[in-house]
């Protein structure tokens, strides 16, 4: 930490030189892997100030954009980055999550199936794209997409989850319960009782018992109240009832905001569904 702190004041001071870029590079990937994006944008302005063709600077300016959820100052970024090369194709991956945030999907999975194509071991793990299938109404490449990730999010109750709710929105609730994911123990607030809910053996009201009775942190309460708002809404989704479903979205987007994709996710179905 105090390296880095030396680092940032040089840097202030305007002590650094061009040869010290790739230093100032590092720098600012430090920052926005620790949530710092307002530093990580100081650092990449400085270093695109002296030389605008620095991709790496201009990849993590556009990260430090989609952090704050400022999507055309990240997708900005991100086409400068595929500009000066072609080939720097996480910069089309970030970018397609994005347009997702923008409601726009078919751009969304364009940009995700190229990546995938350039780098296929990415495919299982490509929740993202299976979330954008969804949206998009194809449910059969969503639950594909899904039943992918079993490999990679075994124990993972939410890769379950979306894969139950493409499958609904094709056979019906009972044949999706029937095909449900075998999954081992999430740990996290609420998620085996989210499961047990879409297994007919739980009810919604079980789902906020469950998250009451941890004595959760401010922090953690509100998101654990998010993830529970959300799946809840979800389901209702599954079960055709729209009205109950869009309460419960509407709650996770307002009245519960975090940090992570999914609260784009709960953002973009609320603006798609209130459309209807």
């Amino acid at each position: 930490m105090q390296q880095r702190i030396s680092v940032l004041a040089l840097f202030l001071l305007g002590l650094f030189s061009v040869a010290d870029e790739a230093e100032l590079v590092r720098e600012a990937q430090k920052a926005l892997k620790m949530g710092e994006s307002k530093v990580a944008k100081e650092i990449t302005d400085k270093i695109l100030k002296d030389n605008p063709k620095n991709e790496q600077a201009l990849f993590i300016r556009g990260e430090a954009y989609a952090m704050e959820r400022q999507s055309d100052k990240a997708i900005a970024d991100f086409n400068k980055v595929l500009e000066l090369n072609p080939d720097f194709l996480l910069a089309v991956d970030r970018r397609g999550g994005e347009y997702f945030k923008q409601g726009k999907i078919t751009e969304s999975i364009q940009d995700f199936d190229t990546y995938i194509k350039a780098y296929p071991k990415s495919e299982e793990s490509h929740w993202r794209r299976g979330i954008s299938y969804y949206y998009a109404e194809k449910y059969k490449e969503g639950a594909k997409q899904f039943e992918l990730g079993k490999k990679v999010y075994g124990d993972d109750v939410e890769n379950a989850f979306w894969h139950y709710l493409c499958l609904a929105r094709i056979e019906g609730v009972e044949k999706a319960r029937q095909q449900l994911l075998k999954i081992g123990n999430d740990r996290r607030p609420g998620f085996m009782t989210i499961l047990k809910m879409i297994q007919g053996q739980a009810k919604p009201e079980d789902v906020f018992a469950d998250i009451e009775k941890q004595k959760l942190n401010k922090e953690d309460l509100n998101e654990a109240l998010f993830y529970a708002h959300l799946y809840i809404g979800l389901n209702y989704e599954a079960q055709g009832n729209a009205a109950k479903s869009l309460e419960h979205i509407t709650q996770a987007v307002d009245k519960h905001p975090i940090g992570h994709y999914m609260w784009d996710v709960a953002a973009v179905h609320k603006k798609f569904r209130s459309k209807k």
